[in-house]
């Protein structure tokens, strides 16, 4: 009977490990429910939410790893030694992994973008949802999700449209050159001038910019609300097109003059 003492001796701990691990990832879930709810309560910035949430996530499952090894008689410094190694190893192999936990590390330390920003970089371009561990989560105006390495989003220009409130909608318009400079100029200034969401400071810019090979070339400058950039942009060029069919102003099409020489 001595064999049946051995084996229940050594199936205790496995069987208690088990039902550590087991109850231990159901308190994790628990504690992380909990503590997320305190958490995105808080005044935190809500970039910091998710990286933070991702960071106690991870912490609390090694502890309980390191905990589950324990039972089983594992010396838990030769544990952690050997996890150390088994990291390094696990680090050279995952250097990407590691350069996009630098990089989440350093936008939020650097900040150059926050939580329901809409920003361009490395590539893609989206209104910021979450800024994980490794890669900051972006949906597009078609509400598609894009996840982008922290890395590759760290180490490339970033375009953030929504620091400032206020953004200037640009527009270059050809004209053919039979139209009267003057005409154009003060239909444009109406244009712009009239739109309700166009800020009057800074004062519109509208002047004459260049002689294309077809036509002279209009340039238009407004101010408006970051919020309202888009139905500026829209119903300007809407209005543009309206106005000078009405006042009878060509948008001319590209030319090319031939001249043939007969022997």
């Amino acid at each position: 009977m001595d064999w049946i003492n051995l084996v229940v001796e050594m199936a205790m701990p496995v069987v208690l490990a088990i039902v550590t691990l087991l109850v231990g990832l159901a308190v994790i879930k628990v504690l992380v429910n909990i503590i997320s709810k305190q958490i995105y309560k808080s005044k935190l910035d809500e970039s910091l939410k998710p990286f933070i949430m991702s960071v106690i996530s991870i912490g609390l499952k090694l502890l309980l790893v390191v905990s589950v090894v324990g039972i089983l008689g594992i010396p838990t410094a030769s544990f952690v030694a050997i996890l150390g190694s088994f990291g390094l190893a696990l680090g050279l192999a995952f250097q990407g992994s590691l350069s996009n936990l630098a990089g989440g590390v350093l936008l939020l330390t650097m900040r150059p973008f926050k939580v329901g920003d809409y920003i361009e970089g490395a590539g893609y371009s989206g209104t910021v949802k979450a800024i994980q561990i490794l890669y900051t989560e972006l949906v597009t105006p078609d509400n598609k999700m894009i996840y982008v390495p922290n890395g590759n989003m760290s180490n490339s220009g970033i375009v953030n449209y929504s620091v400032h409130d206020t953004r200037r909608v640009d527009f270059t318009f050809g004209v053919g050159y039979e139209a009267d400079n003057q005409h154009v100029l003060d239909t444009l200034k109406q244009i712009v001038l009239k739109h309700p969401k166009v800020l009057l400071d800074p004062e519109p810019f509208v002047r004459l910019s260049g002689h294309g090979d077809s036509a002279v070339e209009y340039t238009v400058r407004a101010w408006t609300k970051a919020d309202d950039y888009w139905d500026v942009h829209f119903d300007l060029l809407e209005e543009v097109k309206t106005t000078f069919d009405k006042e009878s102003i060509s948008i001319p099409y590209p030319q090319m003059a031939i001249h043939t020489v007969n022997d």
